[in-house]
């Protein structure tokens, strides 16, 4: 008997069908990968599976009966979690309290009991190798650390049945290690699992079988086994075999005999020395030439995602300096950064980027409104001209520009990032993780667009925890260690495995501070 059947089911949303006849089947102690290109419906499948939506037509059911999940908390309670690929946890509690959110133990006066919930907390997080204090706020935590509190507390429910929508898109080689590992215990217990993820390599080393979407259908499910990996991607993206044995999985450098070199007498468009701050930064100093992607490597807590920060003037800083064109900023401020022509794209695009609630077209304007304003009035003409232009550039799959922008998938929520980042005019692009959560077919055409960009004589700088993506898209990589660069591959020597040698060497074992420590 199936643990979980989607029959036939549509939804639909103002001027989109987000879901068209779809039926999928989840077995008894079975991983069941999701996949297909951002806005293919997998974010509306897995949110009629948790109770966030219902479905316009069709039929759910559980263990062989009809269900109607009203809402997360009724599909939970049935035996249906989630982790959800954007941490929806709550950032001002405490970890503990995050785990055991309505249902914290209680003693027999029926109040808090704090000492127990704290001990087993600690237990939990021991299992799945965090290493930090239950009683530290949640917000506190790098986006890692936060996922695999998000992965306890969706397994310590009794799930039946366990939703992971892109659950490693932020964890670190030995989190992904632990993550296998539960997700093979949950098989031995008889859970099913739906596995979302854009990352091929991870779906045939766990997934059973497969179903794909395109375009809201079904259009393939059987065993991952039986399935190349080159017919996978075709079918994703709805292009013969042939023309992906082309193209291959990314499109760094394709054209790169079409790209000129900058004039060897052109001064380097990005200089930093000298960045510092308390304990994460040290000395922090290198060029970007233009046309130059220099890709910044290193393990959880090397200090990769403070730099950027940093140089985009919304880290703090002790000393240091960062220059644009020969122009050198001030006292380092986001406002300053982009008006010197930096821009930069964060990694957690729902708590730093997009605004959920605006349009697309409110999204994509935002940075822009200041200089198309004249005597405090704004052209709406230009505005809808420049948001065409992105949606039409990018491939931006909305329904229209006045979508909310909170209601697109993941992928295409980081396109329409990268479309108000471009639409700014920007000399230096800071990138961090810029395909994270983004399928095979947008990856390829982010990393093309990237080497558009230095093309054109931009300097980027690119922050990726994939080694091989962070080979094939920088011209220059600098490995940091806790927040100092320690290393550099440039030329012939920008190979994966000379990378991964690298930070295997700075690497050392961190003192047992009881922390999880930032990125």
């Amino acid at each position: 008997m199936a643990l979980l059947e989607v029959v036939d089911v549509t939804k639909t949303f103002p001027g989109v069908r987000a879901l068209d006849g779809v039926s999928f089947t989840v077995q008894p102690g079975e991983v069941h990968a999701l996949v297909g290109e951002n806005g293919a419906g997998k974010s509306t499948l897995i949110k009629v599976l948790t109770g966030v939506y219902q479905p316009d037509s069709g039929e759910l059911r559980y263990r062989g009966e009809p269900a109607r999940f009203d809402s997360p908390l009724g599909a939970q309670r049935a035996g249906v979690s989630a982790i959800y690929q954007e941490v929806n946890l709550i950032p001002l509690m405490s970890v503990a309290h995050n785990l055991f959110l309505g249902r914290e133990p209680r003693t027999r006066l029926g109040l808090l009991d704090e000492r127990r919930m704290f001990r087993e907390a600690h237990d939990v997080l021991r299992q799945y190798g965090v290493s930090t204090d239950p009683r530290r706020r949640l917000g506190t935590l790098p986006l890692g650390g936060q996922q695999m509190v998000a992965l306890a507390r969706a397994v310590m429910i009794d799930a039946r049945v366990v939703v992971m929508d892109e659950p490693t898109s932020s964890l670190e080689p030995r989190e992904v290690d632990t993550l296998f590992e539960v997700i093979r215990a949950l098989h031995a217990r008889q859970i099913g699992v739906v596995y979302v993820s854009h990352r091929l390599d991870e779906l045939y080393q766990i997934c059973d079988a497969v179903t794909i979407l395109r375009d809201g259908r079904v259009v393939h499910t059987g065993h991952l086994a039986d399935l190349p990996r080159l017919r996978l991607v075709s079918l994703m993206l709805g292009r013969d075999m042939s023309t992906v044995r082309q193209q291959g999985f990314t499109t760094f450098h394709q054209s790169a005999e079409e790209t000129s070199p900058a004039p060897a007498d052109s001064g380097p468009v990005l200089r930093v020395s000298g960045l510092r701050s308390r304990h994460k930064l040290h000395d922090i100093g290198f060029e970007v030439q233009p046309g130059e992607v220099v890709g910044l490597g290193g393990l959880l807590g090397a200090g990769r995602s403070e730099t950027l920060k940093a140089i985009g003037g919304a880290y703090p800083v002790e000393a240091g300096a960062v220059t644009v064109n020969g122009h050198k900023l001030g006292r380092l401020s986001p406002v300053r950064a982009v008006r010197a022509g930096i821009a930069m794209l964060p990694e957690d695009r729902k708590a730093e980027g997009i605004v959920p609630g605006l349009s697309v077209r409110e999204n994509i304007a935002l940075a822009v409104l200041p200089r198309l304003a004249r005597c405090g009035l704004v052209s709406e003409r230009r505005i809808d001209e420049i948001v065409q232009y992105y949606l039409t550039r990018l491939r931006i799959k909305a329904s229209s520009p006045n979508q909310r922008v909170g209601d697109l998938s993941g992928g295409n929520q980081q396109k329409v990032l990268l479309a108000r980042l471009l639409a700014t005019r920007p000399r230096v692009l800071l990138l961090d993780e810029p395909t994270r959560g983004i399928d095979v077919g947008a990856k390829a055409e982010v990393q093309a667009l990237i080497d558009e960009l230095a093309a054109d004589g931009l300097g980027v700088v690119l922050v990726s925890s994939d080694a091989e993506e962070l080979v094939e898209g920088a011209d220059r990589v600098l490995v940091l260690r806790d927040g100092t660069i320690v290393g550099e591959l440039h030329g012939d020597t920008v190979t994966t495995e000379a990378l991964l040698e690298t930070i295997a060497a700075a690497a050392q074992p961190a003192p047992d501070s009881g922390e999880v420590t930032s990125r």
